[in-house]
Order: structure tokens, then sequence, then C-alpha cells
């Protein structure tokens, strides 16, 4: 299960941005083709930081995961589309000749913080 290790570095990267503010919930984007479970990374979060000098600043966070769908766009047709499965060809003309446009995508977008005292 890598989805441990990858909650891991997100929660080491968050940490360090958050310059020692309590995050309260971070924001992933997820490419259909980074072969990562975004339900895993949600059950893997907690256990990512529970136990590790950053779970003080990330106890309580939510990690909120977005998938982004893979998609192409055919250089044959010019076409622009999403695909059902990973097989990398146009839907409109059937060429092989495309440009991944999407679907490789793994971002912090972003992260929120506790603002006020009864929120630390």
């Amino acid at each position: 299960m890598h989805e441990l290790s990858i909650c891991r570095s997100v929660a080491d990267i968050v940490t360090r941005h958050a310059a020692g503010r309590r995050v309260t919930r971070v924001q992933l984007r997820v490419g259909a083709l980074r072969q990562v479970v975004p339900d895993t990374l949600i059950y893997c979060w907690e256990l990512a930081h529970a136990d590790r000098p950053e779970a003080g600043v990330l106890a309580g966070s939510e990690l909120a995961v977005e998938s982004v769908p893979a998609a192409v766009r055919c250089r044959a047709c010019g076409a622009h589309n999403e695909l059902a499965v990973p097989v990398l060809r146009c839907a409109a003309c059937g060429a092989a000749d495309v440009d991944l446009v999407s679907g490789e995508e793994f971002l912090v977008t972003s992260f929120e913080v506790a603002t006020d005292a009864a929120e630390a």
C-alpha cells in the first residue's frame, strides 16, 4: 500500500509550509493515471501522521481528494476526450497520435489552517 508513504510525504510538505499553525484540511488533485486509490489515501491520512512529529499540526485534519480524469487531445482531428479506459486513443476518430492533457497530476493544491484560538 504505497498510499501510506504518499500520505507521509504530503504530511511532511504541509507541515513544513504550515509553519507551526494547525492544519484543518488538505486538498489534493490526483490524476486517474497515477495508480493511487483516492479512498485509500483518505483512509491512510490519519495513520500517516498519528505517531510522527507533525501529529500536533495535523491532528484532526481532513484530506480531500479531487480525482482528475485522464484526457487526450487528438493531433489528427483536434478532438479533446476524457478516457473511460486507459487506452491512449482518440474517441472521436480512433487515432493513436494523441497528447495526454490530464490524468498524471498529483498536487497538493491547498491547505487550510486554524484561524482563531478556538480552532487551534
